[in-house]
């Protein structure tokens, strides 16, 4: 076993790949980014109205994670009732033209992803 490759990928906080995937690779993330690319600035519920089938803790969950980590901004106006907005700082705008690559990808391979899940899912029922 490479030692070096062990060391590199084995511990989660100490390897960068694992830690940054951990946290934009689930189901919501990446797509939150996206539509606030897209609109620029979102309350929660007009955030929520994108991403229909996400559940409000799911979104909840997922903006905390990016507030923490730097890619989304939250502003808080003092008014009644408060009014919290959300934005893409400048990192999550460096990250979005490898999101952008990653769904190009997507796209061009969605079709053949799928025969190749129906052509597995034959191959493992007998």
């Amino acid at each position: 076993m490479n030692q070096e490759i062990l060391k590199k990928y084995s511990n989660v906080e100490a390897c960068p790949v694992r830690n940054v995937l951990d946290r934009i690779g689930n189901k919501w993330t990446l797509l939150v980014l996206l539509v606030l690319e897209e609109e620029k600035v979102l309350r929660f519920n007009e955030l929520h109205h994108y991403i229909a089938t996400i559940s409000q803790k799911m979104l909840s969950v997922t903006l905390k994670s990016l507030e923490a980590d730097g890619l989304v901004k939250r502003t808080i106006y003092p008014q009644v009732p408060p009014k919290v907005e959300y934005e893409l700082t400048a990192r999550a705008k460096s990250l979005l033209p490898h999101i952008h690559s990653l769904v190009s990808w997507s796209e061009n391979h969605i079709n053949d992803i799928k025969v190749s899940r129906k052509e597995y899912e034959l191959v493992t029922r007998r």
